[in-house]
């Protein structure tokens, strides 16, 4: 989890977040991803090496492609660190629980 700042900083950005839906249903070329955008090659390459070097996604050369693809590692890390809060909201949570059932409890047995 060293590269968490990378990786939501390239999160933080609509079309690399597309970029990565699109492969998250498989591998794509950066032709086949820049499609449904209304900018150039270049500005989408621009795009998959912030993805890239944020660890969200690798590429390979294959003569004049260069098939894209999520990398499970820089995924894994995010969830990693979302499993992280989750666990201390749930135990913050509970605590809030306890607290409330308890002034519930002392409520009902005042008269």
């Amino acid at each position: 989890m060293q590269n968490l700042n990378a990786t939501f900083s390239a999160l933080s950005d609509p079309t690399r977040r597309a970029i990565l839906s699109r492969l998250a249903t498989g591998e794509a070329t950066v032709m086949e991803l820049a499609q449904p955008f209304s900018m150039s090659q270049p500005a989408i390459s621009r795009h998959l090496r912030v993805l890239e070097e944020a660890g969200l996604i690798t590429r390979r050369v294959e003569g004049a492609k260069h098939p894209c693809k999520l990398a499970p590692r820089g995924i894994a890390e995010i969830d990693q660190w979302l499993e992280l809060v989750r666990k201390a909201l749930e135990t913050n949570y509970a605590r809030l629980d306890e607290v409330l059932e308890s002034q519930t409890v002392e409520r009902k047995e005042k008269p």
